[in-house]
Protein backbone atom coordinates (compact mmCIF):
# COMPACT_ATOMS: atom_id res chain seq x y z
CA UNK A 1 0.00 0.00 0.00
CA UNK A 2 1.61 3.65 -1.12
CA UNK A 3 3.13 5.65 2.16
CA UNK A 4 2.32 9.27 0.29
CA UNK A 5 -0.38 10.68 -1.72
CA UNK A 6 1.43 11.24 -5.06
CA UNK A 7 2.77 9.23 -7.96
CA UNK A 8 6.17 9.14 -9.48
CA UNK A 9 5.17 8.22 -12.91
CA UNK A 10 3.51 11.18 -14.87
CA UNK A 11 0.62 10.25 -16.88
CA UNK A 12 0.77 9.94 -20.44
CA UNK A 13 -2.95 12.03 -21.03
CA UNK A 14 -4.63 14.56 -19.01
CA UNK A 15 -8.10 16.03 -19.96
CA UNK A 16 -9.42 18.81 -18.10
CA UNK A 17 -12.54 20.84 -17.55
CA UNK A 18 -12.54 24.69 -18.12
CA UNK A 19 -14.46 26.79 -16.05
CA UNK A 20 -14.62 30.88 -15.42
CA UNK A 21 -13.13 30.33 -12.57
CA UNK A 22 -10.52 27.47 -13.66
CA UNK A 23 -9.59 28.75 -16.89
CA UNK A 24 -6.32 31.21 -16.32
CA UNK A 25 -4.52 28.40 -13.76
CA UNK A 26 -5.31 25.46 -15.88
CA UNK A 27 -3.70 27.19 -18.85
CA UNK A 28 -1.19 29.38 -16.81
CA UNK A 29 0.00 27.20 -13.77
CA UNK A 30 -1.06 23.78 -14.65
CA UNK A 31 -0.10 23.57 -18.13
CA UNK A 32 4.03 24.46 -17.29
CA UNK A 33 3.76 21.78 -14.49
CA UNK A 34 2.47 19.10 -16.78
CA UNK A 35 5.13 20.10 -19.72
CA UNK A 36 7.63 20.01 -16.75
CA UNK A 37 6.23 16.27 -15.88
CA UNK A 38 6.56 14.98 -19.10
CA UNK A 39 2.66 14.43 -19.66
CA UNK A 40 2.55 13.46 -23.43
CA UNK A 41 -0.75 14.97 -24.06
CA UNK A 42 -3.01 17.62 -22.59
CA UNK A 43 -6.70 18.11 -23.81
CA UNK A 44 -8.98 21.44 -22.44
CA UNK A 45 -12.32 21.28 -22.64
CA UNK A 46 -14.97 24.23 -22.40
CA UNK A 47 -17.97 22.97 -22.10
CA UNK A 48 -19.36 26.90 -22.53
CA UNK A 49 -17.60 27.23 -26.12
CA UNK A 50 -18.00 23.84 -26.79
CA UNK A 51 -14.79 23.04 -27.75
CA UNK A 52 -12.46 21.00 -27.32
CA UNK A 53 -8.10 21.64 -27.80
CA UNK A 54 -5.79 19.19 -28.43
CA UNK A 55 -2.05 19.49 -27.07
CA UNK A 56 1.58 17.59 -27.59
CA UNK A 57 4.80 18.12 -25.84
CA UNK A 58 6.72 18.83 -27.95
CA UNK A 59 10.44 18.97 -25.97
CA UNK A 60 9.80 21.43 -23.25
CA UNK A 61 6.47 22.75 -24.01
CA UNK A 62 2.91 22.10 -25.70
CA UNK A 63 2.34 22.44 -28.60
CA UNK A 64 -1.89 22.85 -30.10
CA UNK A 65 -2.15 20.13 -32.63
CA UNK A 66 -5.57 20.59 -33.36
CA UNK A 67 -9.25 22.46 -31.92
CA UNK A 68 -12.53 21.13 -32.48
CA UNK A 69 -16.03 22.39 -31.51
CA UNK A 70 -19.65 21.81 -31.49
CA UNK A 71 -20.66 18.35 -32.84
CA UNK A 72 -17.65 17.36 -34.31
CA UNK A 73 -16.54 14.01 -34.40
CA UNK A 74 -12.83 13.52 -33.70
CA UNK A 75 -10.12 11.21 -33.65
CA UNK A 76 -7.26 12.48 -31.42
CA UNK A 77 -4.14 11.56 -29.99
CA UNK A 78 -3.93 9.39 -27.47
CA UNK A 79 -6.89 8.04 -28.63
CA UNK A 80 -6.81 8.08 -32.38
CA UNK A 81 -8.24 4.70 -32.82
CA UNK A 82 -11.52 5.71 -31.06
CA UNK A 83 -13.96 8.46 -32.52
CA UNK A 84 -14.82 10.80 -29.54
CA UNK A 85 -18.74 12.74 -30.51
CA UNK A 86 -18.50 15.84 -28.70
CA UNK A 87 -21.95 16.26 -28.81
CA UNK A 88 -21.99 13.73 -26.22
CA UNK A 89 -20.20 16.16 -23.86
CA UNK A 90 -22.63 18.65 -24.23
CA UNK A 91 -25.88 17.37 -23.70
CA UNK A 92 -27.90 18.78 -20.90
Amino acid sequence: MPQTAAFELAPDWICEVLSPSTEAVDRADKMPVYARERVGHVWLVDPLTRTLEVFWLDGPTFRLLSAHRDEAIVTVPPFETLGLELAALWAT
